[in-house]
């Protein structure tokens, strides 16, 4: 299947996807018995929905501040041209304070997500790191004071 055709799912296929976004842990037994089908034809579906590129793996969800990463902060970044988006990504990849890259439309080019310690080294990265990417031309720093919604960008209802 090439990954621009659209994947079509049916009702067991949107349940089974429902309870793996919800605990991608969970085993196929327990989902087949819910639903009330063979575990085999979970594995098939999933198989299926894996190999079409629906579903990329599972994830580990981390909490930053549990790790002393107290500081989430929004940057905005303005690049210099629009061609300098292919020299300027992997440099990005290589900060470890990023964890998230958004290539956009609208007031920047790029919206990136960092954590870090402490203010201290939020301002560190960006003078030491960040501004001294030649391809960048300003950007613009939100601090994140709280995170009272986070979901999975696969949402359940996003599937109904």
């Amino acid at each position: 299947m090439k990954e621009s055709e659209v994947y079509v799912i049916d009702k067991v296929d949107r349940e089974i996807l429902k309870r793996l976004l919800a605990d991608s842990r969970r085993s196929y037994q327990e989902i087949a018995r819910e639903l009330i089908v063979s575990g085999g034809t979970i594995h098939v579906r999933t198989n299926k929905m894996k190999e079409a590129g629906v579903i990329k793996g599972s994830r580990l969800v981390v909490d930053f501040q549990r790790l002393g990463l107290e500081v989430t902060a929004f940057v905005g970044i303005n690049l210099s041209s629009a061609k300098d988006y292919q020299s300027a990504l992997p440099k990005l990849k290589k900060l470890k304070e990023i964890t998230e890259v958004h290539y956009t439309t609208g007031s920047y080019s790029l919206f990136i997500k960092i954590v870090t310690q402490s203010t201290r080294d939020l301002h560190l990265f960006l003078i030491e790191k960040l501004q001294v990417i030649k391809e960048i031309s300003s950007t613009e720093t939100l601090i994140a004071l709280d995170s009272p919604v986070v979901r999975d960008p696969a949402l359940p209802e996003a599937i109904e």
